[in-house]
């Protein structure tokens, strides 16, 4: 049975209004040295708003994004409790935090479609009028 649009646009919103307290938070109200330059990338909320996925996007290697979602994790309370300061309401969905890579497997897919494009180019022969007839 398909949920309500009231309810979807609802959800929506509050993943929004989420995602951007979460980023103010990420700017300069945590100061665990753990965690690297990092932005909130997406919420996603589940149908019952019980719970959300917060999917950050961490510069640094592998180590940085672990140690960010390890201090994410720890200062969940934390985090938790200013959200429903600022935000007024009755509750605060849980929280999870994840890394996304999305835009590292967007760049690698540009790199080789490009790839691709130059070999085509490359193993294309010259059209027909371009070729010159012996005299």
């Amino acid at each position: 049975m398909a949920e309500p649009r009231s309810r979807v646009y609802h959800r929506n919103r509050v993943a929004e209004t989420l995602r951007e307290e979460i980023g103010t938070m990420l700017e300069g109200q945590l100061s665990d040295p753990r965690i690297s330059f990092c932005y909130v990338t997406e919420v996603a909320m589940n149908p019952g708003s019980k719970s959300a996925r917060v999917y950050i996007a961490v510069d640094g290697g592998a180590e940085a994004e672990e140690q960010t979602v390890a201090a994410l994790v720890a200062a969940k309370g934390y985090i938790r409790h200013e959200l429903l300061e600022r935000l007024g309401v009755r509750r605060v969905p849980d929280l999870s935090f994840h890394v996304d890579r999305s835009e590292k497997f967007q760049s690698r897919i540009d790199e080789l479609l490009g790839r691709a494009k130059k070999r085509q180019k490359a193993s294309v022969p010259p059209p027909a009028s371009e070729v010159t007839a012996p005299k």
